[in-house]
């Protein structure tokens, strides 16, 4: 996930729209790959890991591996993913858990379902929410550019970003708001 991408959900959870998960193994694998893919300091990293903490003090679930029993049909390697989930479930009755990531495939949705856990990829979730508040999600958006400048990257259409990001559906529902509007 770009850092673009994270810093989005990150905030869109700060605004309240929903409150984010992981678990021990997760942080242990976002700390390892995200120096190496972003081409940042390890300590700058774990900076960011210790403040994604303090910012979001329920999501970590710790270490998962006993919600790993019984699963079978969905990628081995991503079974901690799964875990994380239904421990939230475990220690958020009622509440609805969705696992969001690009890797739809590695996770088979029936299994999933019959855990009570869905699954979305970060441009369906950020289309939902964009139907559910607009408003707030074009506030967020209009970060984007000071977070590309941040990173070392040019200012950009946000369009030309949401489609680098693989964001279309989002890319669609703003610009057919725009069209509407005009």
């Amino acid at each position: 996930m770009s850092t673009i991408l994270k810093n989005l959900l990150l905030r869109l959870a700060q605004s309240g729209m929903f409150e984010p998960v992981w678990a021990d193994y997760i942080g242990q694998e976002w700390r390892r790959n995200a120096s190496r893919v972003w081409e940042v300091s390890e300590e700058d990293i774990t900076t960011q890991w210790q403040d994604m903490q303090l910012a979001f003090p329920r999501a970590d679930m710790g270490i998962v591996t006993e919600f790993e029993k019984g699963l079978n049909k969905s990628d081995p390697k991503d079974w901690h993913v799964i875990a994380a989930g239904r421990a939230a479930l475990a220690r958020y009755p009622g509440q609805s858990v969705c696992i969001l990531t690009r890797n739809l495939r590695d996770f088979n949705r029936s299994e999933l379902r019959q855990l009570g856990l869905s699954l979305s990829d970060p441009d369906a979730f950020l289309a939902k929410c964009y139907e559910l508040n607009a408003d707030l999600l074009m506030q967020l958006l209009a970060m984007i550019p000071d977070d590309a400048i941040t990173i070392g990257r040019p200012r950009e259409p946000l369009e030309t970003v949401l489609r680098r990001e693989r964001l279309f559906r989002l890319n669609n529902l703003i610009a057919q708001d725009e069209n509407a509007a005009a």
